[in-house]
């Protein structure tokens, strides 16, 4: 069922897809990398699209990651020639093309994974299959402080396919704290990250504990949320219950 369920949110991870595997996998360099700024459209921001082969991630240009600034001030920039660098702790993604007005332009990307990073992640047990999972993590700004974070948690990251798709979905430790209550069990970052597909939060898992549930299973409260069944649902259908006995 929680497959299913975690269906609803695979659009928002397309960036694994950049895990197809790479022609120069023992290589620190990966190249054939384009990219295209978009403006914002309706009451979207801005948003940085790189593609490499058959896979493409969008990343939005709002301001929250420290790292894209100088890309931000970049491509809001004048017509011409431009170029911007990414610095990731997986690496660095070195930018060049051109704008033909803000936040609209292309170009031309080389990606240079971090080894240090790399064998820090393959200590965990989250070695990446190959280097272009390196640079889905820089996209979705997956880091070692998240897998670790997850790991203290009680829902360690089992593969490198996990941390990106917690890093997507920002499955953050905050976000594991805040699910954990007497309604739900939460043991395995899948769960984890097929809550936070379907919009579960901490509010809603602590107000089926308030209507009387106790540790469901995710797949439980996501079939739940994914019916459309809230809290005072839930306690109107068990107010029902006792009054019929």
């Amino acid at each position: 069922m929680k497959a299913i369920y975690f269906a609803a949110g695979a659009v928002l991870l397309s960036v694994i897809a950049c895990s197809v595997p790479s022609t120069a996998a023992d290589q620190l360099v990966l190249s054939d990398i384009a990219w295209k700024a978009t403006p914002a459209t309706g009451k979207g921001e801005p948003h940085l699209r790189v593609s490499r082969k058959r896979s493409n991630s969008d990343v939005s240009i709002d301001g929250s990651r420290r790292e894209l600034a100088g890309t931000e001030a970049v491509l809001r920039g004048a017509t011409g020639p431009v170029s911007f660098t990414i610095v990731h702790a997986s690496g660095t993604l070195a930018c060049t093309g051109a704008l033909k007005g803000a936040y609209d332009g292309a170009g031309s990307c080389r990606f240079t994974a971090d080894p240090e990073f790399e064998r820090a992640l393959a200590a965990r047990g989250l070695a990446p299959e190959d280097r272009d999972d390196l640079l889905a993590m820089l996209l979705v700004d997956a880091t070692i402080e998240l897998a670790d974070g997850l790991t203290a948690e009680g829902v360690k990251p089992k593969g490198d396919d996990d941390l990106i798709a917690a890093a997507a979905l920002k499955v953050t430790p905050a976000y594991v704290r805040d699910l954990k209550s007497e309604a739900l069990v939460l043991t395995d970052v899948d769960d984890a990250i097929a809550c936070k597909a379907l919009d579960v939060d901490g509010a809603y898992v602590r107000g089926l504990a308030a209507a009387g549930y106790r540790k469901l299973s995710a797949d439980d409260v996501v079939g739940m949320k994914a019916m459309g069944v809230s809290p005072e649902y839930a306690q109107a259908i068990n107010r029902a219950r006792g009054s019929g006995q």
